[in-house]
């Protein structure tokens, strides 16, 4: 997915729900695939952990930059495998089954959409058509988004890639950049291979078929996949009114799709205050291992911990400058902030990473908090 612009998303997630649907489904084509340029969780290639035995993690290659496609976990029992999220895209899909069937023979009997996004959803038919008898998992308020949003996302796709691989091409028919300038070598390999990802998602978008969930529940689940407990839980809302986590309480990981991405989180949806108790929810499991949604596996809680310092800070912030001046604009409570120790903690050094806190939480996190905050 591209991640969705700030402005827009604040007023579909503290509206009311009708109203809110009627501005999701006129602005999405427009808008929802729109990012930052600074996305710090590009991956530029395939990458599989194993966290346990018949435990793995798949992080994938994403198809251009500013898109991302989300974790897949696969957790393999005595009878039977539950994988954690189906990817963005057929391809993505076929190739997970396919690295899914060199580990075991059994059957993926459990599908688990962790958000409504489309790259925790996207290749859900994919592994309904691999396996027959599957069951796709997920809160209501996911598969509600889902079938609201799943017929225009092929559309969208397109109508948003195409200015690019329609400049893409003209750059090696012209042998030009963009400017005029004669293209390198080392140009010319670069915008071939870019042309040829972007080339690869559209073929796909322009067959996608979105598939729903088909089982839902609203609190816990829990699985037994033979000699393997799962335990699916809604901790409450935060990146999403959906958010659903799945928890091997016996190998003490933690898969949290997005309510948790790295090496900065996405502050450009969801709902503040209620996030940072669902973040401490999560805390409190006995959890030595996380999958984040976007990122490289975690061996601990710190990163987890940072985060919900952060939003805490934030909201604090907010709160405090709308108390002591009674209406200041937003403006004026975001030049109020200091978030720089946190800017630093998140940045390590990075320029691209300090840059992606400055647009997704110094500018849209603070946003949804004065919003929120305003509607109390």
């Amino acid at each position: 997915m591209k991640l969705p612009r700030g402005d827009i998303v604040k007023k579909i997630n503290l509206v009311p729900r009708g109203i809110a649907l009627g501005i999701l489904l006129v602005l999405m084509p427009v808008l929802a695939w729109r990012a930052a340029r600074a996305d710090t969780v590009h991956s530029e290639e395939r990458k599989v952990t194993q966290l346990a035995a018949g435990v793995y993690e798949i992080r994938h290659k994403d198809p251009s930059p500013g898109w991302t496609n989300g974790n897949t976990t696969v957790i393999i029992g005595e009878r039977e495998v539950l994988v954690v999220d189906s990817g963005e895209l057929s391809y993505v899909a076929q190739e997970d089954i396919s690295q899914i069937r060199q580990w075991t023979s059994k059957p993926v009997r459990y599908l688990v959409n962790t958000d409504w996004h489309q790259e925790h959803n996207g290749g859900n038919k994919d592994y309904m058509d691999a396996f027959p008898g599957l069951a796709i998992l997920a809160h209501p308020e996911t598969l509600s988004r889902i079938a609201e949003i799943g017929p225009m996302l092929s559309g969208a796709m397109l109508n948003d890639t195409a200015p690019t691989h329609e400049k893409l091409t003209h750059r090696l028919e012209t042998g030009k950049t963009d400017d005029g300038q004669p293209l390198t070598e080392e140009q010319r390999k670069q915008t071939a291979a870019r042309l040829a990802q972007l080339s690869q998602f559209m073929d796909a978008a322009r067959t996608f078929s979105f598939q729903l969930p088909t089982l839902t529940f609203e609190h816990e689940l829990v699985i037994d996949l033979g000699g393997r407990e799962v335990r699916l839980m809604h901790p409450g809302r935060g990146n999403t009114a959906g958010d659903v986590v799945a928890y091997l309480p016996k190998e003490k990981i933690l898969v949290t799709g997005d309510l948790l991405v790295s090496p900065v989180p996405y502050g450009f949806s969801g709902y503040p205050v209620e996030c940072i108790e669902t973040l401490r929810k999560m805390d409190r499991l006995d959890a030595d291992t996380i999958v984040p949604g976007h990122g490289d596996v975690m061996r601990d809680k710190a990163f987890l911990r940072l985060v919900i310092d952060t939003m805490t800070s934030v909201v604090e912030q907010v709160h405090e400058q709308i108390r002591v001046k009674g209406d200041p604009s937003l403006d004026e409570v975001k030049k109020s902030m200091d978030l720089k120790p946190f800017r630093e903690k998140f940045a390590r050094g990075d320029g691209n990473s300090a840059r992606f806190f400055d647009v997704s939480v110094a500018d849209k996190f603070v946003e949804l908090a004065y919003y929120e905050a305003k509607q109390r």
